[in-house]
């Protein structure tokens, strides 16, 4: 879903402020661990409904977290794109890909909501589609780059030859 998440997080924190509920400011991506549950975005959209779920299992305290895409995100895989050793037309498509995400600049990419309950840390979490394509990009060029570095150039026995 293409969201402008700009206009929901000042929504959210606006509604958190007038909810009573205590609001612990994260920082966005710290919350992975094991024990987390995530809620159903997808289908359940409502931020409401999530803190409400908070609010009827008594949490009291609010995890929130937002992250703003930075240009420096694209220009950490220009790097890996120049070892790559792809074909002029693999490199023309990554970069226009990359180019594309260039407008983001400044724009939220990430919304976390979180609170604990019986030691399970219960996540909100929202991300538009511009940055899931983000996501996938660096997935492909960072597995590519570690395959490529998996594999070992045809090395010469050392000088190591038996005469047999």
């Amino acid at each position: 879903m293409d969201l402008n998440l700009n206009t929901l997080k000042r929504e959210i924190l606006e509604y958190l402020e007038s909810s009573g509920l205590t609001v612990f400011f994260g920082h966005a991506g710290a919350l992975e661990e094991p024990t987390m549950v995530l809620w159903d975005v997808e289908h359940q959209p409502d931020y409401r409904k999530f803190l409400e779920t908070a609010r009827s299992v008594g949490a009291q305290l609010i995890v929130f977290a937002s992250r703003e895409f930075d240009a420096s995100d694209l220009d950490d895989l220009a790097p890996h794109l120049d070892e790559m050793g792809l074909s002029r037309d693999e490199r023309r498509e990554y970069d226009s890909r990359l180019r594309d995400l260039r407008i983001y600049q400044g724009v939220t990419c990430s919304l976390e909501l979180a609170f604990d309950h019986n030691s399970r840390l219960y996540v909100f979490e929202l991300q538009p589609d511009w940055y899931e394509d983000f996501l996938n990009i660096e997935d492909e060029i960072m597995s590519r780059f570690a395959n490529e570095e998996d594999v070992e150039p045809d090395e010469p026995l050392g000088g190591y030859f038996s005469k047999n």
